[in-house]
């Protein structure tokens, strides 16, 4: 998907002066200037500008994002109708000087040159529904050659030490003209933030290599800036309106992409008085074709951590604040700027894409997250963007990123919650239509087993009841008494992936360098089995039930390859791009052997006399597979063995175990089968199976329940002493003990319910755990110190779940 283009605003009353226009040299940002234009006379201006279009048709506002106008209806409605902000009503007077000169100049909107080409582009930012990303080389030839011809930039000689030295004299002095100067004239045009900052301005650097920003020169103006006197500040701003309200005419050159690139980093942006022109900063950065959003994206990589994460944690404040104003009398109406928000999140999905290129990423993925959006109707977001994709209407489920992985869990949840109760609707009417009487057990996946045939009794139950996969999970263990309440459910998934997972077992592998589980690759006849730990892995997610399950995160990296289930069963699923990194993840010492391979200096075909092909051993038996055709007579050479890696790579991590792997992703499918999964990328898919592996044990004791003890019992201060002063490996080893699993739950420690209930034993006694029920049993030891003792002897020496 190629970013959307946000609708145009529906009335002029919160622009900035017309085309061409500048600022008068002595207008001041004054608050309350003028009092904003009431919604009629927005509704004349409009038909005015209708009627001067046709002659009219080479001047325009801020450049307009070329958009259906049907996005406007489509936008987001959320939040209060606010009134005009100050800075606005500066604006309005600016407009409203220039409405006195005549109707004849009122401007119309321009088309964006070459932005129909552009949609033909593949996407840059991480669209939920097509994820390629965009190169040099995919450019069309069209898009390549015609480069516009950057105008001459002015002569500016100053450098960072003159400024740094006007600045110490301007504070020394009390004299700020030198300064002033300085700033009014860098950021009167975007001409002249290009003469300031261009390393070499005789340069075109007209590559995505090398932006031709002066990234010191730009970190000392803007650090500066903020502690200037208010003059200073407001000439800034004025400067940055008239660059916006340049006339454009053809591509954008590589200068204005740098001006670009310059302004959004500017800190004043961070202040509510200056959203409305930061929101027509975004318009038209958003605007832009694909070919110059792909230089951004290059060029975004190259800024330094700490100020990347200050323009992305920009971005996600005006998105907050536009949904949910402190002070909604700072900004205009909603309806008057339902293109704020896509446009600052299309930008963000610029800087995502940036931070994806780079191994290891800038920042970390959750650092886009806007928690903010946990608040509001993510069900609609979800069902807009199921009825209408990605067409003119805007969601946030566009662009996935942005969703925390929480409001993630909610819209899997309720679309999971919302398919039970139709699949249960319907085997309700139809046994009403047999005539047969309604039993509630039709409701539920029941699902009774033996504990002696544990995986084939599990084994049969599921795939005798694939139609009611998607109902609530009820289990019963034959021959004991007792309903589930969630105990037994969560006993039947820890025994049973205990079980599957042993070795002894022989379906998985379980690697102790990077203590994790991967698939064995030993051929058999039936493929059963790896089926159900897959349909596991979905009713886990469905049910809420966090697994202790370790595979590498290029498990769940396959296991969204594809996310939805294609239609042809001939297709191939769970293969995905594998590099050596991911190799690392399970088997570090190969990887790490073939690492030493591709930098050998020496002849590799004569010190290794290795050939394309591989041996394996199964069931006491080598065997040899040709990496490629007759690859047993093709050596590896100083030439070919990055192939050679390559290949060896995809055949341990996709073709060796395919048959296996695509048996487990059908059955997690033939559970999670869901739109939803489109929003996740892997690394969710794994909390959401087992959890998050960061602990908060300060909020594990708020959330606390207690039974036979109160909270201010000494045995239960002592209790959280010792907890909260253990080490992080000790912390994890006392999780696992109390509820069979070392990681937390993506709702937090609150969704444990962890309860501590005294047990009426000898105080000799170890404590003991029901991690059915996420339940520690504590005898009311005398001292601290006995306290510590005893629970570390529990914790660490705990078999398996620690199970009664």
């Amino acid at each position: 998907m190629s970013l959307q283009s946000p609708p145009a605003a529906t009335a002029a009353a919160d622009l900035p002066p017309g085309p061409g226009q500048r600022l008068p040299p002595g207008a001041e940002l004054n608050q309350g200037s003028a009092a904003p234009p009431s919604a009629e006379e927005g509704g004349e201006d409009e038909e005015e500008e209708e009627e001067e279009g046709e002659k009219e048709k080479e001047r325009e506002k801020l450049p307009p994002i070329p958009s259906a106008s049907s996005a406007a209806a489509g936008g987001l409605e959320r939040g209060a109708k606010n009134q005009f902000s100050t800075f606005s009503n500066f604006i309005t007077t600016i407009n409203q000087k220039k409405e006195g000169i005549g109707n004849r100049n009122s401007p119309t909107q321009l088309v964006i040159p070459n932005i129909k080409n552009a949609r033909d582009l593949p996407p840059i930012c991480l669209d939920v529904r097509q994820k390629q990303r965009i190169s040099v080389d995919t450019l069309p030839q069209e898009l390549k050659a015609p480069i516009p011809p950057e105008p001459s930039l002015p002569i500016r000689t100053k450098t960072v030490k003159d400024f740094q030295d006007d600045v110490e004299k301007a504070k020394s002095s009390g004299d700020w003209k030198a300064v002033h100067d300085f700033y009014s004239t860098t950021f009167d045009s975007f001409l002249e933030i290009n003469a300031a900052f261009k390393k070499d301005t005789n340069s075109p650097f007209n590559t995505v290599e090398d932006s031709g920003i002066n990234a010191k020169f730009v970190n000392v103006v803007y650090d500066a800036l903020l502690n200037t006197p208010q003059d200073v500040q407001k000439s800034v701003l004025k400067g940055i309106i008239n660059g916006l309200l340049q006339e454009w005419k053809g591509p954008r050159t590589k200068d204005d992409l740098r001006a670009y690139c310059i302004l959004l980093q500017n800190p004043q942006f961070s202040n509510t008085s200056t959203y409305v022109i930061y929101a027509h900063l975004l318009r038209q950065i958003a605007a832009l074709t694909e070919a110059d959003h792909h230089f951004l994206v290059h060029w975004s990589k190259k800024i330094s951590q700490r100020r990347f994460k200050q323009l992305v944690d920009r971005l996600l404040q005006f998105i907050s604040l536009r949904l949910f104003p402190a002070k909604p009398e700072e900004f205009p109406p909603m309806v008057k700027c339902t293109w704020w928000i896509p446009s600052a999140t299309k930008v963000l999905a610029l800087f995502n894409a940036a931070n994806s290129l780079i191994s290891p990423p800038i920042i970390s993925y959750t650092d886009f997250y806007n928690s903010t959006l946990d608040h509001i109707d993510l069900m609609e977001e979800y069902h807009n963007w199921q009825c209408y994709g990605n067409s003119h209407r805007f969601s946030f489920c566009q662009y996935p990123f942005i969703i925390s992985i929480a409001a993630k869990k909610v819209i899997i949840q309720r679309d999971s919650e919302q398919q039970m109760i139709s699949i249960a609707r319907q085997s309700l009417v139809d046994k009403v239509s047999r005539r047969q009487k309604p039993d509630m057990n039709m409701l539920f996946l029941n699902v009774k087993v033996r504990r002696m045939h544990l995986v084939s009794d599990s084994l049969d139950e599921l795939a005798r009841k694939r139609a009611d996969l998607k109902k609530k999970l009820k289990v019963t263990f034959v021959g004991e008494a007792g309903l589930d309440m969630g105990g037994l459910t969560k006993e039947w998934f820890l025994l049973l992936i205990r079980q599957i997972f042993h070795p002894d077992y022989g379906m998985f592998t379980y690697h102790k360098d990077s203590r994790c589980h991967w698939f064995s690759s030993f051929k058999c006849d039936n493929y059963s089995e790896f089926r159900l730990v897959g349909a596991l892995m979905g009713l886990a997610v469905y049910n809420s039930i966090t697994l202790d399950i370790r595979f590498p995160p290029c498990c769940y990296k396959k296991l969204l390859s594809p996310p939805i289930v294609p239609c042809d069963h001939n297709t191939l699923v769970g293969i995905c791009d594998v590099t050596l990194d991911d190799l690392f993840q399970i088997m570090p010492e190969l990887a790490h052997g073939l690492s030493e391979l591709l930098s050998y200096e020496g002849n590799v075909e004569e010190d290794f006399y290795s050939t394309f092909q591989v041996f394996q051993e199964e069931f006491g038996v080598i065997k040899s597979y040709n990496l490629k055709p007759n690859g047993d007579k093709i050596p590896v050479t100083n030439q070919n063995r990055k192939e050679y890696v390559q290949l060896y790579v995809d055949f341990l991590l996709n073709k060796s175990i395919y048959k296996q792997f695509a048996a487990f992703y059908y059955g997690f499918h033939s559970v999670c089968a869901s739109y939803a999964l489109l929003l996740l990328r892997p690394e969710e898919v794994e909390i959401l199976v087992c959890g998050s592996p960061e602990l908060d044990m300060s909020a594990l004791q708020r959330s606390t329940q207690y039974e036979g003890y109160q909270k201010t019992d000494l045995t239960i201060r002592y209790f959280w002493d010792v907890v909260l002063g253990f080490s992080l490996d000790l912390q994890k080893k006392l999780l696992h003990f109390a509820t069979g699993s070392d990681r937390v739950p993506v709702g937090g420690m609150a969704d444990l319910n962890f309860k501590i209930s005294k047990s009426e034993t000898s105080t000799n006694w170890l404590p003991v755990a029901h991690t059915c029920f996420n339940q520690l049993c504590l005898p009311p030891y005398k001292n601290k110190k006995e306290l510590k003792q005893k629970l570390i002897i529990g914790i660490s020496n705990a078999e398996g779940f620690g199970l009664e």
